[in-house]
């Protein structure tokens, strides 16, 4: 195992990936006390060899192993990559293309709703990993022998798993299967977030028009303080004071520390006079420019068809060998059932071919479901078939 602390040795490593078509890369990082997330660790490994980058060597230049992630040439291979694509996307100003998740892969072949790395290890490679330095602070130096040993493993076993995964895709002609659901991961819009859309992640207490409009720029101001100050939202003031503020719309420093569970030291600083700043110009904003409620709707679908969508789906996932939730989610079932087809994905593409199409039938009237006793398995059929 390379251990990278400075330029040179980065620059002669980067030189061995540029060799090889594909390379797994992982990230190591500490958010528990900050807004952005602190990189501690970047492993690597490609069939030439393995290596441990530490960003927090002094001086140095990540610059050569930024450029291996911007080579078109080499596939980057990580599992459940969200986090890390944002962190890079922050680091680098580009999200790392062509991108391989095997975690979504692993779905895609079948291997459950989790795919955890670890289950996958174990399920392909037969490797019990140990867990041991999982809790580990990737940010504190010197990391030891067995701390960097775990590092480097989820990039080692990572080679095995993405072969593994990338010829049963293509051996069974899967490879547009994951690239619809690799999508979302390389669109950029995934890794920014607009501090006036941040209150939707909030459930909120009422669908009240001013209600809403107040919680999104209480959300706003907490989001732009967060980034601020490094620090986590959560930190600043909880979820949950939110709603409770702006559902008193308190007008004085009395009303403001007569709100549940408002902290003393809120109350105490200058955020209590943010607060109250954010809902007096919130007051002040025009009906056109607040948040238009959707209104609650009760859904009208046939519940005999949902449950016979849900038996199709699960007999279709195993036939074939993908996740059902890859294929379908219960919401989209519902739709569907309530002849709602809009936003429905399992009426396009792949999912249209294994799923939809039976789907419809059933809607129709048209599909049956028998027992083969010689084969043991339930089989669709149609008028057609």
């Amino acid at each position: 195992m390379l251990i990278i602390q400075d330029t040179p040795t980065l620059q002669q490593f980067c030189q061995t990936l540029a060799q090889y078509d594909f390379i797994t890369v992982d990230l190591e990082f500490q958010r528990e006390k900050t807004y952005y997330p602190q990189l501690g660790l970047i492993q690597v490994a490609c069939l030439g060899g393995e290596g441990v980058i530490d960003p927090l060597a002094t001086g140095l230049d990540l610059s050569a192993f930024i450029e291996v992630l911007r080579a078109p040439n080499i596939t980057k291979v990580f599992h459940s990559c969200r986090q890390d694509i944002e962190i890079l996307y922050q680091l680098c100003g580009f999200i790392p293309a062509p991108l391989f998740d095997t975690q979504i892969a692993a779905q895609v072949c079948g291997f459950g709703a989790s795919a955890s790395y670890e289950a996958l290890v174990r399920q392909i490679l037969g490797i019990e990993l140990d867990k041991s330095c999982r809790l580990t602070n990737w940010c504190i130096r010197p990391l030891n022998e067995k701390q960097l040993a775990y590092a480097i493993s989820d990039v080692t076993h990572l080679i095995k798993i993405y072969e593994f995964l990338r010829q049963y895709m293509q051996e069974h002609h899967r490879e547009d299967w994951i690239a619809d659901e690799m999508a979302p991961l390389l669109s950029p819009k995934t890794y920014t977030i607009d501090p006036y859309e941040v209150w939707e992640r909030i459930r909120p207490h009422s669908h009240n028009a001013k209600y809403l409009t107040l919680l999104r720029e209480l959300a706003a101001w907490r989001e732009n303080r967060a980034r601020h100050k490094n620090l986590p939202r959560q930190t600043i003031i909880k979820d949950e004071c939110l709603l409770n503020i702006a559902a008193s719309r308190p007008h004085s420093m009395e009303e403001l520390a007569a709100i549940r569970n408002m902290r003393a030291d809120i109350l105490q600083g200058k955020l209590s006079q943010e607060i109250l700043d954010v809902v007096a110009l919130a007051e002040q904003i025009p009906p056109a420019q607040m948040v238009k409620p959707e209104k609650e709707k009760s859904l009208s679908f046939s519940a005999d068809l949902f449950e016979m969508l849900k038996l199709l789906l699960n007999i279709v996932s195993t036939q074939n060998d993908v996740y059902y939730h890859v294929i379908a989610t219960d919401a989209e079932l519902r739709l569907f059932a309530g002849k709602h087809d809009k936003g429905v994905r399992f009426l396009h593409g792949w999912r249209k071919e294994i799923f939809g199409q039976h789907a419809l039938a059933l809607r129709a009237g048209q599909l049956g479901f028998s027992y083969n006793p010689q084969t043991k398995k339930l089989q669709l059929t149609t008028p057609n078939t």
